[in-house]
């Protein structure tokens, strides 16, 4: 059975929040099951210091206020990472959202850091997958019964496409939770290219890079795998054995989504095509965007909502797979649909 996926096309002079506006009207019944007195987290990322593709706060005052004139208590949430900069704790990270106007007053309700100051509050969850036996996840996740998670679509360098799949998965997991899902990607130097600047070794969350022979040398023993080496280093010395390990971080990323839905009663999943960048929002600043702005998809599926905006993205060619060097995103689909996490069948529904 397919599942129904809702699309909103950019107008014309419509602007993102009218474009949303569009899809709510066109949503109304999955957006009614959020209730009188229900308190709905609403999933999304602000992006880094300078990310400037991330859904902006007017447009998702356009949700909260929909839930807040049907009963509902909405709150925005979002995780802390594991890697430096300043969403690593909850006090850099509220100052950072304050910065980029997600202040109460401009959101219409709070916006929290779910996982305690340091990232510390962390929950074991046992659960039966190939990869993951059990995942670590902020006490909130345990309890919460009503979500709407709104992702902003870009590309990334480890899992190819980047949408609500991942936003889930890494954005509600603890720190602990991230580096589960990270830690079988173990980067490696470049040393024709390492210019033993210190970049990498000055920006490793764990010190597993230190100098090695003149050149960096990452020790995989101590290695967590979140990859901020490779964001750091400009000289594109570090990388990843994709071909080994990039199908078992979609797995894994496929198996903490569905674990953590598995706990959530009443879920909504919204992506945003638009200012969709090679780079996620925690490295892509104001980086140059792939294709234009082509509108917003809604579905009660998780991975039909993703598969529906990615094979729009990509009708003319997979813009996500970096000329053909990262297809985890075409295997996270498929492994996605095995465990259950949702359904690659859909149809897509257009919205005035």
């Amino acid at each position: 059975m397919e599942t129904e996926v809702y699309y909103s096309a950019l107008k014309k002079g419509q602007g993102h929040a009218g474009c949303f506006e569009a899809m709510i009207r066109g949503i109304e019944a999955d957006v009614s099951q959020f209730g009188e007195g229900s308190f709905v987290g609403i999933k999304m990322t602000v992006g880094d210091e300078k990310s400037t593709g991330h859904i902006k706060p007017e447009v998702v005052r356009v949700l909260v206020e929909k839930l807040k004139g049907q009963g509902a208590r909405p709150f925005v949430f979002d995780t802390n990472v594991i890697y430096s900069g300043h969403r690593q704790n909850a006090v850099d990270h509220l100052n950072l959202a304050y910065r980029k106007g997600f202040t109460p007053d401009n959101l219409g309700c709070p916006y929290i850091i779910a996982d305690s100051v340091f990232g510390t509050d962390s929950k074991s969850v046992k659960v039966d997958f190939n990869n993951v036996k059990e995942i670590k996840v902020p006490s909130l996740v345990t309890v919460m019964e009503d979500l709407i998670v709104l992702s902003h679509v870009t590309g990334h360098i480890m899992s190819g496409f980047a949408g609500s799949m991942k936003n889930v998965a890494m954005g509600m997991a603890s720190r602990a939770g991230k580096q589960i899902q990270h830690s079988s990607l173990k980067p490696y130097i470049d040393t024709a290219r390492c210019s033993l600047c210190g970049t990498c070794i000055e920006h490793c969350p764990v010190s597993a890079i230190s100098e090695h022979s003149g050149k960096a040398f990452i020790n995989s023993r101590l290695c967590i795998g979140c990859c901020e080496c490779i964001s750091a280093c400009k000289l594109d010395a570090v990388n990843i054995n994709w071909k080994e390990d990039a199908d078992i971080f979609a797995e894994r990323m496929a198996e903490y989504a569905c674990g953590i839905l598995s706990m959530i009663k009443r879920k909504l999943f919204i992506n945003f095509a638009f200012d969709v960048t090679t780079e996620c929002d925690c490295i892509a600043g104001d980086d140059p965007r792939i294709v234009s702005d082509t509108g917003i998809f809604a579905s009660k599926d998780v991975l039909a909502v993703d598969k529906a905006c990615f094979d729009m993205l990509t009708q003319s060619r997979d813009i996500f797979s970096r000329g053909g060097r990262i297809k985890a995103h075409l295997h996270e689909f498929e492994y996605a649909q095995k465990v259950g996490l949702g359904s690659t069948q859909y149809k897509l529904v257009e919205v005035a």
